[in-house]
């Protein structure tokens, strides 16, 4: 089975950082010091986010990274599926085996019990905005000061 990989934590991480800047630009270089990551990594992940207009950057010496869109407007989601392009859950990599009762039957039944599985994941992930993450983030940053 393949899963998620860590593109959908970078995505989601940088979309947050571009939402608390407030329209200012951020550079992959800044997204990767958070991260503790590669700025080439985060710009790979930024170029997918781009290509689903949810970034948009700016070149040269002043450039970077902004919101395409607002925080409010942009899901965990559309973040998940900008930059994973793929589904979750596969089936067989090989076609099993006819002459087995559970090999002919067990393709169909995974299939839509997978398919179950990834639309309640496009559900849950789109109804957490980016905005409404930040403020988690936000809130829990006060939290832990306030310790």
């Amino acid at each position: 089975m393949a899963g998620l990989s860590s593109r959908s934590a970078v995505a989601v991480h940088a979309l947050a950082m571009l939402a608390h800047r407030r329209g200012g630009l951020l550079t992959s270089a800044e997204i990767a010091d958070s991260l503790e990551s590669n700025p080439v990594l985060v710009r790979r992940v930024l170029g997918r986010l781009r290509d689903a207009h949810l970034v948009r950057s700016v070149e040269g010496r002043a450039g970077g990274w902004s919101l395409a869109r607002a925080p409010r407007d942009i899901t965990l989601y559309d973040a998940y599926a900008a930059v994973e392009g793929q589904r979750i859950f596969s089936g067989h990599s090989r076609p099993p085996s006819e002459a087995c009762v559970v090999g002919r039957n067990i393709g169909a039944l995974l299939d839509v019990e997978f398919q179950d599985a990834e639309r309640a994941l496009e559900e849950r992930l789109g109804r957490t905005t980016i905005a409404a993450l930040l403020q988690r983030i936000l809130a829990s940053d006060i939290e832990a000061k306030d310790r």
